[in-house]
This record gives structure tokens, sequence and C-alpha cells, in this order.
């Protein structure tokens, strides 16, 4: 260090002391007031620079924020573009998120399908005998050889293809009305993926030869679908079959049986005439109210052989009926149906057999001279309230008796009868029979339009208090589930639908 620099030190301290002093002295002058607002300034201050830093934090986050959201935005693109590619194979997601298949084809029979199929077929062996079905290279070189890299592209192409085709086949035969989308997805997936696996060698599968296939998979659904329809119609006509030569053994058997009566009664007659010849006083008296007798009965069996022709000549006579079978389908559930049988009973019975629970009740038997117009009027009426909205052959309609008496009176002159309550006798002796057993009524409920159970005012979709040191009576019966222990009521209707029991008293969770 130079003299200089000692000197420089020296005047630094003097100087320091005497700026301290003279702060010192400038602080004694300052009043209260301006060192509260000196300090505030500095608080200001203080506080600015926090701001600064705050908000340039907020636009650092806010410069994320955009970020992410682009980000985000990108991801939900790319989510929306790859489920065009996503295809469901659970059978319970395809029953619930299927569409109606609309026909391509609607042809005509299942011949003209298997005919037309034939046709696609056809097109296809064209196709790959021309070489026409792929896309490839035709200079392609391998090892410095054009016959060399023909041969390799031609494997290459016969691979792809074969893949393709294999893989066509496998779904195709799988192809059915839940899943018709999905297997035509699926179908056009397997060829981009083997587009792109083949793509450095400039081979692909033509648009033409998957149009080709697409079409092969709607005729074969279609064509499934015309068979099933087909025999649906063969087993109608078959049915129609049997009920004619049914009526037609009954009229058989009538009129023989019509006939012999006839003849019998002839034969009586013949014989009250011969002795009225003789016949005289009280005698002839009595005779004469049999021949009275005897004549009418001729006159009614003579009616009845009328009828039995009328029967056997007019093809479109017949009952139309309207059942019902609350204690197998619930109320408001009708099947309107016709039958040509003699006696329609006969029919109302064959349908209450052991396919059903209980037996059909009788609303209204109508006879018509031209039954099928009858039921057809009848069936257009209520085709949107069909109960199997696809087989026409299923005649259950939901729908009220009085909407059903309504429409027959606009399309048949006569009068009908109705008869408004069912008698369900099986029916409602079963319930009967187990409120007797204590095990409660069979009810069908909708888990959706259960509001509120009939035993308890308490909500369904609410929760019973539920004491916290509960007490068991021993001289009573509970019920114990899963989700808590009940108190077992003396009778209580069944519910179909899992969960805590609502219309009970929850005693104690489990």
């Amino acid at each position: 260090m130079g003299i200089t620099d000692v000197f420089k030190t020296k005047q630094f301290k003097n100087d320091i002391e005497r700026l301290t002093s003279e702060n010192e002295y400038l602080n004694s002058l300052l009043t209260p007031e301006m060192k509260t607002a000196a300090s505030i300034n500095l608080e200001i201050q203080r506080l600015n620079s926090e701001k600064e830093s705050v908000i340039t934090a907020i636009e650092d986050s806010n410069k994320k924020l955009g970020k992410l959201e682009e980000k985000i935005a990108s991801l939900d693109r790319e989510i929306a573009s790859k489920k065009d590619y996503v295809i469901f194979l659970d059978d319970e997601m395809l029953y619930q998120d299927f569409g109606l298949y609309t026909p391509v084809y609607d042809l005509m029979n299942s011949e003209s399908y298997k005919d037309k199929l034939t046709v696609i077929r056809e097109q296809q062996k064209a196709m790959l005998k021309n070489n026409s079905a792929a896309y490839f290279p035709k200079n392609f070189t391998y090892n410095n050889s054009l016959s060399q890299g023909k041969k390799l592209v031609a494997d290459n192409v016969k691979q792809i293809l074969r893949a393709f085709n294999n893989e066509c086949e496998a779904i195709i035969d799988k192809v059915k009305f839940n899943n018709v989308e999905s297997i035509r997805k699926r179908i056009i997936k397997s060829c981009d993926d083997l587009n792109k696996l083949n793509s450095k060698m400039q081979i692909s599968i033509t648009p033409a030869y998957l149009d080709l296939k697409l079409r092969e998979m709607n005729l074969c659904y279609e064509y499934a679908m015309k068979k099933q329809e087909e025999k649906e119609d063969q087993k109608r006509i078959r049915e129609e079959q049997r009920e004619a030569q049914k009526l037609q053994r009954e009229i058989e058997e009538a009129r023989k049986s019509s006939e012999k009566e006839k003849s019998h009664y002839k034969n009586a007659l013949h014989r009250i005439e011969i002795q009225l010849q003789s016949a005289s006083g009280t005698e002839r008296t009595i005779l004469e109210e049999k021949y009275s007798e005897i004549k009418q009965q001729l006159a009614s069996i003579e009616e009845e052989l009328k009828q039995l022709d009328y029967r056997e000549a007019n093809q479109r006579a017949g009952y139309v009926y309207v059942i019902s079978n609350i204690g197998s389908f619930g109320e408001d559930v009708y099947k309107i149906g016709m039958t040509r049988r003699l006696d329609p009973m006969d029919r109302i019975d064959e349908l209450g057999d052991a396919s059903v629970p209980f037996v059909f009740d009788v609303h209204a038997m109508i006879f018509s001279d031209d039954a099928p117009a009858l039921e057809s009027a009848l069936h257009r009426a209520f085709d949107d309230k069909k109960v199997n909205m696809i087989n026409t052959r299923r005649e259950f309609f939901h729908a009220t008796l009085e909407e059903i008496e309504e429409v027959v009176k606009k399309n048949f002159d006569k009068t009908v009868e109705f008869t408004k309550v069912p008698n369900a006798e099986q029916y409602r002796e079963s319930q009967m029979l187990r409120r007797k057993l204590g095990v409660g009524e069979l009810t069908r409920h909708e888990p959706a339009d259960i509001t509120e159970c009939p035993l308890t005012s308490t909500p369904a979709n609410s929760v019973s208090p539920v004491s916290k040191t509960p007490t068991l009576d021993p001289s009573k019966t509970y019920l114990k589930t899963k989700w808590g222990v009940y108190e077992m009521p003396k009778q209580y209707t069944i519910y179909l639908i899992k969960g805590p029991r609502p219309d009970l008293q929850l005693i104690a969770p489990l």
C-alpha cells in the first residue's frame, strides 16, 4: 500500500464520520409524522417490488397454463382420432351401444343374396388373378437383380393379401346384429395396418378390393337375416297349414256327427208319422208335440250343416281374439290373434300350455267373415305398441283394453262384448297362497320407476335412521343382508332389485 492510499483511507474515515454526524443531526430534526411517512414510503417500495414479482409469477403461470391447455387439446384430438380405430369385442358393451342396421341391398329372397354373394366373390378372384387387388412397384430390384426384386414383391403381395383374406374370412363369419359396425371398422383397420407394415416396399391393398370385402360382409349378414326371415315365414305357413288341417278335421267330424243325428231324428220322425195315422186323443197330442220338437231339432241340425258348409267354403271366416295373461306378462299387455277353428277356445288352450305359468283370459272373441282383415287392422293400429318390434308373429301389444275396444268399434260394425276384468284364477289364488305362507306377493318393478315403497312412507332412495347401539328383540325375526340387519315384517313385497332394502327399517349395518 502506498503513502497516497494511507492518506485516502484517513480521508474516507473522516468523510464517513462527518456524514454519520450529519445524518444523526438530520434525523433529530425529523418529526414523528415525517418518520412515519418515510417508513410508509419504504413499505410502498417493498410492496411494489413484491407486486412486480407476483405479476411476473402470474405471467409465467399463464404461459405454463397455455402450454398445458394446448397439450390437453392436442391429446383430445389424438383421442378422438384414435377412437375410430377402437374395436369393441365385449358383447355386453356391444348390446348397450349398437345402432339399427340399415339393409344395403334388400333383395327379395335368400337365393338372390346367394347369387349376389357369388358374384362378389368371383370379382375378388378376378382381381387377385389379374394382380389388381394390391398396389406394388414394377421396377423393384434386389441384390441388383430385377428378377429377384419382382419375386420378392410378388411374395410380399401374396402374403399381405393372404393375411387380409384370412382375417376377413374369420371375422365376417362372426358378424351379427350388434357388431356390424365394429366388424366393418375391424376390416378397415386390418387393411390399414397391413398397408403400413408394407409401406417401405410400396405395397398396399387397393380401395376397390377393400370395398369388395365390405360388400361381402354386408351381403353375408343380410343373407343370414333373410334366411332367418324365410325360416320364420315357413314356420308361419306350416302353422297356418296345421290350423287348416285341424279345421278340416273338425268340420269333417262335426259334419259326420250332425249327419248321424240328422239320420236318427229322421228315423224318429218317420216312426211318429206312422204312429200319428192310428193315434187319437191324448196320445195324438203327445205325438204331435214330439213331432214338433223333432222338427225343430232337424232344423237346428240343418242350420249347423249350413254353417259347416259356409266355414269350409269361406277360407277367411274365423275368430279374432283379445286375450291377456297378467300373471305372465303383467297388466295392459294383450295378445291379438286370429283362429279359424270351430271352437276358438281350443286355440286359446293351446297358447296357455306349459310355456307360460298361467292360462290366458279371454277379453273378447269376435267372429268375422274376414278375420285376417280385422286382425291386420288391429295390428296396424297398435304397430307402435308392439312388445316385440322385430318379429311380427309375436302378436303382443302394450295397450289398454279401452284403446283396443275403440279400434274394434271402428273396424267392426257389430256389437262386441268385452270382459273388462280378467279372472286370472290361478294367478290370484297363487298370490293368496303366497300371502298365507308369509312369503309375499310376486311383483315386477323397474329400479328406475321405484319412487316409494308401498309398505312404508320412506322414499326408496332414502336410508332409515340407524341406532348407534341396536338391541335385537329375541321374540322378533330379522332379515340379515350384506347391507345390514332389517326388521322382518309379517308380510312384505319382494323387490327384484340389487342394493339395500328401502322398504324395511334398518336396525344395524354390517
